[in-house]
């Protein structure tokens, strides 16, 4: 299955989803799904007593839940029940909740619109200017932030190409290009930043996207070769 991981809000609160291109269908945190949907303390714990319930009932929701590995407050990824929307129509049903029908209209809204995006691709860049522009973003920095997502695809499409997999060889490389124009790790200039679980290229400025892309477009012309060599001896 190949995934894009992705943070949906639903009044402020975050909802972590999974989208599968062969299925094209999400698969969404249900943990999430129960905390905006109850404000519960211990949202997991409500989630394991609503399962086993559902399980002495005989709902096939609760056994054929998935788990996919998604990201936790902590930084780190765990296993995480997940559900697609239709599982979701159905378990909202079992939740009493006054957020019940805007939820339900939130996710087919989500649904609708990841599937309007894969037939026209210009409408993800729509989307996310107006995010930006939400979050009080000047337009000059936009426009270098959607040129450097552009130019990061196109270097992560070639890392594909060579074989290369995501997660630690793409962090290894990240890391790589970072420090030519840096001098420092990504992580080590996240602290330099002051920032923790936040994007760090959602909190560079025009220059550092700028100095940041210039590496990228180098790496790619350079075709890897002097990186993959060493990374594999």
């Amino acid at each position: 299955m190949k995934k894009e991981t992705a943070i949906n809000l639903f009044e402020q609160k975050q909802v972590r989803s999974v989208w599968s291109e062969e299925e094209e269908k999400w698969y969404i945190s249900i943990v999430d799904v129960i905390a905006v949907l109850t404000d519960s303390p211990n949202p997991r714990k409500y989630w394991s007593v609503l399962k086993t319930r559902l399980k002495a009932e005989g709902s096939q929701l609760a056994t054929n839940c998935s788990q996919l590995k998604m990201q936790s407050a902590d930084g780190k990824f765990y296993k995480t029940d997940v559900a697609d929307t239709e599982q979701l129509f159905r378990l909202i049903q079992s939740v009493p909740s006054p957020k019940a029908e805007p939820f339900k209209l939130w996710l087919a809204k989500i649904a609708s619109e990841r599937l309007d995006e894969m037939q026209d691709p210009e409408l993800s860049i729509d989307r996310a200017m107006e995010n930006y522009l939400e979050l009080g973003y000047s337009e000059n920095w936009i426009n270098q932030r959607l040129k450097s997502i552009e130019i990061r695809k196109e270097l992560t499409d070639e890392w594909k190409k060579r074989g290369l997999k995501e997660g630690e060889h793409f962090a290894t490389l990240t890391d790589i290009i970072t420090k030519t124009w840096s001098d420092k790790t990504t992580k080590e200039y996240k602290i330099l930043k002051g920032l923790k679980k936040e994007n760090l290229r959602d909190n560079m400025t025009n220059t550092e996207l700028i100095l940041n892309m210039l590496a990228e477009i180098l790496d790619r012309i350079m075709k890897l070769k002097s990186y993959t060599n060493s990374y594999y001896l």
